[in-house]
This record gives C-alpha cells, sequence and structure tokens, in this order.
C-alpha cells in the first residue's frame, strides 16, 4: 500500500472527507510520527506496533571493488516492532488465503 493508496482508503471510507482532508490527514499523521522519531521519541500504536530509533555502532566495513578496509560511521536508523494484534491478524489471514489458494489449485477428481 502506497501514500496514495492510503489517502483513497481514507476518502472512501469516509464520504464527509474530500480527498484533499484525507491527503492532507495522511501527510500531518506521517509528518507527525517523523518529526517525534527525528526527536528520538518513541511512537507506539495499541494493536498496531511500535516505531523507535535504533543505533548501529560504527564498524569496519570493505570496498568490493578493492577490497581496502572503510570505517562506517555510526548510524540512527527507524525500527518497527509489530504489535501481537497485528502479529496474529497478518498470520492468521495469510494462512486463511494460503488455504484459499490450495483449495482453488487442488485437482478436482
Amino acid at each position: 500500500m502506497t501514500r496514495s493508496d492510503l489517502v483513497e482508503e481514507l476518502a472512501a471510507r469516509f464520504a464527509q472527507l474530500t480527498h484533499r482532508d484525507a491527503e492532507y490527514a495522511v501527510k500531518t499523521i506521517l509528518d507527525a510520527m517523523s518529526d517525534a522519531l527525528v526527536r528520538g521519541h518513541r511512537i507506539e500504536i495499541r494493536g498496531f506496533g511500535s516505531f523507535s530509533v535504533n543505533r548501529r555502532p560504527p564498524r569496519l566495513g570493505r570496498n568490493p571493488r578493492s577490497g581496502e578496509s572503510v570505517q562506517i560511521p555510526e548510524k540512527r536508523v527507524p525500527h518497527f516492532k509489530p504489535g501481537k494484534a497485528l502479529r496474529e491478524a497478518v498470520d492468521q489471514r495469510t494462512a486463511e488465503l494460503d488455504a484459499a489458494r490450495e483449495a482453488k489449485s487442488a485437482p478436482v477428481e
């Protein structure tokens, strides 16, 4: 699902929202989440998951072309950890889809 798909889904579910309002709502939420992560805060959405910033320590890497050692600096990267409800919903739904797919492709005798 892309950002545009999210805007379309929001506009479709809430008839009182114009496409422009839905686009503004999605942009506002994503901007607020980005700003919170930049400030080092953790975002927790119950039933969905949590976003946090992980630190990757500096390390020694290799240039694949020359084989020369290269120092790779420390990085801070966004990290998402799905919540229990989301994990279970994805697991259950994918199992249902797999079972339906297998039933379709099974030979009929």
